[in-house]
């Protein structure tokens, strides 16, 4: 199964059942050499991980609620042009996304039924048609050929029918997100009970990626520009309705918690990345709740007076965003176009708030985007407190003023306080680095788990995460350099853990794609389907390991791989 059109091939190992002769691939004969030095370790769900997602699907449906009994609202009052906006806004987005959410099961199960229906059980052979790939399972009884092709395809068709009428009438009633909710939870609920050997651990994790990436893009489409309107409405009428401040919390909590779960879920994907804690998610979302507020609140207030200044100001707030995003070469998409239309929706979010879009040391960027969101701030309210209709008193003007630096300076207070003290890689702590003279070339950041990784061939492996001063463009200290101050491990919980060798590997022969992206099997649906069938067919829960130029024996071995 190719990633790109380059024919990059899949191969799995396993000690006894699975075999994958494509060409290109490399098949590990001992599976304790792993070249990777990132091994899979899942995290079992737990009760906190269900009573999340239970949340999220309340956090969905207050969202969704309150804009449409707005909505209403609007139109019982016969406010039409404000009920027309608020509809616009609830109903576009939620559009977009549905497509996108049927689009992704229509090429799931198109890709299911042109590969024999789907994933078979452990008894039986499966091909993968449309590759060169075959994948055999060997041993056990068999399945019969009769009971695929009589009754058992009959049953497969008509249950494909079911689905596709059932998945239809879901996303025609805009609940596509809901089902995918409730079959994480049940993709969850069966992971916890039957463990590795469950075969739900990978179908979770691309069910969870695909909500929040769907979530995202709705939050962005829909709750932050519907929070614009109505805190808009609000400051043009000089009065709150109880329903507006409603539908305005609920499309800020909303905004804030998409965030905060998309990183999560992210972390939580990637086995070179500490998970993230739910202390952790809570502190992220009141830092990303504040600032969001402050800033909606003051393109409000700008908005009520200089609507047609308003336009011009965030068309050329995004370009400027786009063109800092594609010029800082993100790797979020398998080809250029989608990276470039990833970086435009990208440049939206940024109008709003800042999104982590490139590994390494990011403290410039973010000091650079919040000193220039400030600066934006204090220019938006100061343009409206200056003119300001003559309805609005100078109370209230002050009272709304010092409303948007406080939620901004809470806002930054909660952002330090994550990377001060939740971050999963660590609290980031000064040190000083001298160089060969005693001259003093910057300033280290060395996080409180830091450590050197162990050559790749070891049986013991590092934390799920690479150091966070790892390389030389992220301040690396050099050999012949003198550490003046070092910080370390206080936490005696990140052990390291022991490779399970007896786990199959699915080897890919991509390079891994850098964090923050989704790893290429995340986004290459091609892929998910591969992994999905590998994982039925195998006795436990597979493994991904990507192509390491750093291992020379692995070069090696791909040189010589006919």
């Amino acid at each position: 199964m190719a990633a790109k059109s380059d024919g990059a091939a899949v191969s799995v190992r396993n000690t006894d059942n699975l075999v994958a002769p494509p060409p290109r691939s490399i098949i590990a004969d001992n599976p304790d050499q792993d070249a990777s030095p990132y091994p899979y370790a899942s995290k079992p769900y737990s009760l906190l991980d269900c009573y999340w997602v239970m949340c999220a699907l309340l956090v969905f449906f207050s969202d969704a609620a309150t804009d449409l009994w707005l909505a209403a609202d609007y139109y019982l009052r016969r406010d039409y042009w404000w009920f027309g906006l608020t509809l616009v806004f609830v109903v576009v987005p939620s559009t977009v996304v549905q497509v996108l959410s049927f689009r992704w099961f229509v090429y799931d199960d198109t890709d299911i039924s042109g590969s024999s229906s789907g994933a078979v059980g452990d008894e039986c052979n499966f091909s993968a048609k449309g590759s060169a790939n075959t994948y055999e399972k060997r041993g056990g009884d068999g399945c019969s050929s009769a009971g695929l092709a009589g009754t058992g395809s009959e049953t497969r068709r008509c249950c494909r029918v079911c689905m596709w009428f059932f998945q239809s009438t879901l996303h025609i009633l805009q609940l596509g997100q809901v089902w995918r909710y409730v079959h994480a939870l049940y993709l969850g609920a069966q992971s916890r009970w039957l463990g590795n050997r469950g075969h739900f651990h990978w179908r979770l994790m691309f069910e969870c990626a695909d909500i929040t990436m769907l979530r995202l893009l709705e939050a962005f489409l829909k709750n932050a520009p519907q929070l614009v309107l109505q805190l808009s409405i609000i400051i043009h009428a000089n009065r709150v309705l109880p329903l507006q401040g409603l539908s305005a919390s609920a499309s800020l909590f909303s905004l804030a918690w998409m965030i905060a779960s998309y990183q999560k879920t992210l972390r939580d994907s990637r086995d070179d990345k500490l998970p993230m804690s739910y202390k952790a998610v809570i502190v992220q979302m009141l830092w990303h709740f504040f600032t969001i507020g402050a800033r909606t609140i003051a393109f409000a207030l700008f908005a009520s007076v200089f609507q047609l200044y308003f336009g011009i100001f965030i068309v050329s707030h995004w370009c400027l965003m786009t063109f800092w995003i594609i010029q800082g070469e993100t790797d979020f998409c398998m080809s250029k176009w989608e990276e470039i239309i990833y970086n435009m929706v990208l440049g939206i979010i940024y109008i709003f708030c800042w999104f982590n879009v490139k590994e390494g040391r990011a403290r410039f960027s973010v000091w650079l985007y919040y000193s220039v969101t400030l600066v934006e701030n204090v220019s938006l309210t100061a343009a409206w407190y200056l003119y300001r209709g003559p309805n609005t008193s100078d109370f209230y003007a002050l009272v709304v003023v010092c409303v948007v630096v406080c939620s901004y300076a809470l806002g930054i207070f909660f952002m330090l306080g994550y990377y001060c003290l939740l971050h999963p890689d660590g609290p980031a702590q000064w040190g000083v680095c001298v160089a060969d003279g005693g001259l003093i070339v910057e300033s280290c950041v060395t996080p409180a788990d830091a450590s050197p990784l162990p050559p790749p061939d070891m049986l013991t492996s590092p934390p799920r995460t690479l150091s966070r001063t790892a390389g030389a463009d992220r301040g690396e200290v050099v050999p012949g350099d003198l550490v003046v101050f070092q910080v370390r491990s206080t936490s005696p919980a990140r052990a390291l853990r022991t490779l399970r060798t007896e786990q199959p590997v699915i080897r890919l022969d991509l390079p891994r794609k850098r964090y923050p992206a989704w790893d290429a099997h995340f986004i290459d649906r091609r892929l998910r389907k591969t992994i999905l069938v590998l994982e039925n067919t195998s006795p436990v829960t597979p493994r991904i390991q990507y192509r390491s130029l750093r291992n020379p024996k692995e070069v090696m071995e791909y040189e010589t791989t006919v």
